[in-house]
């Protein structure tokens, strides 16, 4: 026997909403039994409610649901929510107080000090953050959060370097494709045949994020990465995948083969047999021109970071690119990892119990593995 968890999808409406309807709906660790948007989509059935824009039709089950008001009275105790940064400074509290694992693609509390940024392969023992969130201590509920789109595959393709050889300054270059802006997002007058150089706090979240992810644990804090991280980010005309532009300069010399061999051998979640976990987080192209997001945002079913075009940086020691899919290995997938990361560690189940705990929420689905 294997339990599922019943979960909810706060924000279940929007772009990433959307995607973590695609990536839950019959996932064997995870039951979909409750969805919630706006006051405008409130009471509606979630077909009636949602402009579908992913290539993959609604699931029926789904589109027959209600869409449930954003309140945590009658909502499953783990919630994926995907917000506005504003929103969710509102409701995602809200929902931990009253007992909910809150697992959030929002920026909202990502920098917070005693709120996990997490990417499973990278950072798992931050995770220990949430025990000690005030919210966690008085209902068993508690934030956890995973990074910016364009931090995600930026971040994997740098920690196996990290560790072997250290890491002293990292440059990089985005182009972001547009499905990042959400919907409707940027207008087609603006996108097309053009480049917007300007993401609004895109590159102070790439940079600060990048040194809180590959920072350490220090008692209840976490030590950003001493290094220093510069950003450039762009909009580009692409639909989905985020392609950067990096230069490193490393603590210690490495070749081209011990740097292809840290990538390779890079796999820290082999042993939790994670359903959404690739089997290779970080894969390399040899191809000269390679990676591109048409071709290759899906490797690992969208989870995989690619990397190209690794070569000699002549200002730093080493230049490459990394593409990787922004709505979900950036977006959904991560918080769906995260959540598979917590229920393999038992951290779905609530600490502690409190007064204004979701009435019978807390109970997991039986089901045949």
């Amino acid at each position: 026997m294997q339990t599922r968890h019943k979960i909810g999808v706060l924000g279940a409406t929007g772009v990433i909403g959307q995607r973590f309807i695609q990536l839950l709906e019959g996932h064997p660790w995870f039951e979909i039994t409750w969805l919630a948007a706006s006051d405008k989509s409130s009471g509606k059935s979630y077909g009636e409610a949602v402009r579908w824009k992913l290539d993959t039709p609604v699931p029926t089950r789904i589109a027959a649901m209600m869409v449930s008001p954003a309140d945590p009275q009658g909502a499953p105790a783990v919630i994926f929510a995907a917000l506005d940064s504003d929103i969710a400074r509102e409701l995602e509290p809200r929902f931990a107080a009253a007992g909910c694992a809150v697992i959030s693609n929002s920026s909202a509390f990502r920098m917070q000090a005693d709120v996990p940024l997490v990417i499973p392969e990278v950072n798992a023992p931050h995770l220990a953050l949430l025990e000690t969130q005030s919210w966690r201590k008085q209902s068993g509920g508690y934030i956890v959060t995973n990074p910016n789109c364009s931090a995600i595959g930026l971040v994997l393709a740098l920690k196996p370097l990290a560790d072997r050889f250290g890491l002293e300054s990292v440059f990089v270059s985005t182009m972001q494709a547009v499905s990042g802006a959400g919907y409707p997002g940027v207008p087609s007058l603006d996108i097309l045949g053009n480049v917007v150089p300007y993401i609004n706090g895109e590159e102070e979240k790439l940079e600060a994020e990048t040194l809180k992810l590959l920072g350490k644990l220090s008692g209840t804090r976490i030590e950003p990465l001493n290094a220093r991280v510069t950003a450039h980010c762009n909009r580009v005309a692409v639909e989905d995948g985020h392609t950067e532009n990096v230069s490193i300069k490393l603590a210690s010399r490495a070749t081209r083969e011990e740097i292809l061999a840290a990538w390779s051998e890079f796999a820290p979640l082999a042993s939790y047999a994670l359903p959404s976990a690739p089997l290779q987080p970080v894969e390399f192209s040899a191809a000269i021109d390679r990676p591109q997001p048409r071709l290759d945002r899906m490797r690992g079913k969208g989870m995989t970071a690619t990397v190209g075009r690794l070569r000699p940086c002549s200002l730093l020691d080493w230049k490459f690119t990394v593409l990787s899919h922004n709505t979900i290995r950036g977006g959904a997938g991560a918080a769906v990892l995260n959540g598979e990361f917590l229920a393999a560690q038992g951290k779905l189940v609530p600490s502690a119990v409190g007064p204004g705990s979701p009435g019978g929420a807390h109970d997991p689905v039986a089901v045949s593995a």
